[in-house]
């Protein structure tokens, strides 16, 4: 880092020597580690580019219409582009799913009938999922209030336990579900190559049973998506990976035709399905996004990277560690005091380039058990792909940084959340 450089960093964000010395110290020793996640960043864009060129992505595909939104080009070209990406038969992408959350509930409760069997065999979802389904909260609506039969299979030291799910699945099982992401939880995130063993081992048993995954947070993180390596259906959020931060709303789900047109139903009607619904002008940013989204998912891992490697180098708990490979965009710290939770998120707030100076603090957020704090300054409301960091303030006090449109921003985001909590006298070099 040039001297220059330092003098912004000490000047005007008030960042001690120290701390810019740990951080440029720490980068050092991880900057090979960049050079296979430019490798993947690399096949990634020439995927996606490839995908455009093929379904002939043209500038008249940008205009929309109105009303009923029939004959909408855009939005047919998109979900057409999506589907090449994720090497599926179909895909529903629109910018009125809400959240992953919606894209995911949309996709069990479009496929799964009442007597259904789903079966959760990556431990126990999310906190907004689990209301979803019915086992946490007192929602109504859930999965469980209209007859689905719902089983949970935990992890065998985080690792998918395959002998279990052999001995759960049975004929009663209409859908299996498995949560790439970490989430809120102490594990890292499931990589496709154990993605792909699990669907291998579960088809040699049962090729009946649908399988579905949760792919928010993993997109372009490796070569391959869970897609291409057997899933029937996965679903996500725009505003995490494949929007690049452009996007301005939405989710989609790419899989089997028909299992997508369930879901398409389940979204607007019986019978109306895909051929409804408008894309209100996004289609040219949900495709600059995608376009972007190889690079600015390799500047987020770059990112999570050096935040690894600083807070293990304090002593501190890290998910995924340093050297484990990553299968999606979270890094988690293990902080052990509330107070330190706040300051690290304080330090990302801080970092934004938009609500700067707000300072975060810990709420009653919808859908989730405990009071969440959370860090988000992005020029999309809620974007995760965007520099960003919460967490649940409940022990052992993890809180989990994620997204970052540039490499720069993320470490400016390490160095103040550093800078913080050495000023606070919450840790030591």
């Amino acid at each position: 880092m040039k001297e220059i450089t330092k003098n912004i960093l000490r000047k005007e964000y008030n960042i001690e020597d120290k701390i810019i010395e740990y951080v440029i110290g720490k980068e050092k020793l991880i900057i090979e580690k960049f050079k296979e996640i430019n490798e993947i960043k690399e096949y990634n864009q020439y995927k996606v580019i490839k995908a455009m060129q093929g379904n002939r992505l043209s500038s008249t595909d940008f205009y929309w219409t109105t009303g009923y939104g029939y004959g909408d080009i855009g939005r047919e070209k998109v979900e057409s582009i999506y589907a090449s990406v994720f090497n599926t038969e179909d895909a529903l992408v629109r910018p009125t799913i809400a959240s992953g959350t919606h894209a995911i509930t949309l996709t069990l409760s479009g496929i799964l009938r009442p007597g259904d069997e789903l079966v959760a065999i990556s431990g126990p979802p999310y906190d907004t999922l689990q209301k979803v389904i019915g086992v946490k909260g007192n929602s109504q609506g859930t999965l469980i209030e209209y007859g689905v039969v719902y089983k949970e299979i935990p992890l065998l030291e985080n690792k998918i336990d395959l002998e279990t799910v052999r001995e759960t699945i049975s004929s009663k099982t209409r859908m299996v579900m498995i949560q790439r992401s970490t989430g809120y939880s102490d594990r890292r995130a499931l990589t496709i190559d154990e993605i792909e063993e699990t669907i291998e081992s579960i088809r040699e048993y049962n090729n009946e049973v649908i399988i579905m995954v949760d792919n928010c947070y993993g997109e372009f993180i490796e070569t391959k998506e869970p897609t291409d390596v057997g899933a029937d259906i996965i679903a996500g959020s725009l505003i995490k990976n494949p929007g690049g931060g452009l996007a301005l709303s939405g989710g989609y789900v790419a899989g089997k035709q028909d299992l997508v047109e369930r879901v398409a139903n389940r979204l607007t009607a019986p019978g109306l399905g895909k051929d409804c619904g408008l894309s209100f002008g996004t289609s040219r940013t949900t495709m600059q996004g995608l376009f972007l989204a190889p690079h600015i998912v390799s500047e987020a891992l770059k990112g999570a990277l050096v935040v690894a490697k600083a807070y293990k180098d304090l002593g501190f708990r890290v998910v995924p560690d340093v050297d484990d490979k990553r299968s999606d965009i979270i890094q988690a710290v293990e902080l052990l005091l509330p107070e330190r939770v706040s300051e690290f998120c304080i330090g990302i707030q801080a970092a934004s380039a938009v609500d700067s100076y707000v300072t975060p603090e810990a709420w009653d957020m919808p859908g989730y058990e405990d009071k969440v704090i959370m860090a988000a300054g992005g020029f999309i409301e809620g974007s995760s792909i965007e520099l960003s960091a919460d967490g649940p303030m409940r022990e052992p006090y993890y809180v989990y940084y994620q997204g970052g449109l540039t490499y720069e921003h993320c470490k400016l985001g390490l160095l103040i959340s550093l800078n913080n909590l050495y000023k606070k006298d919450l840790i030591s070099l």
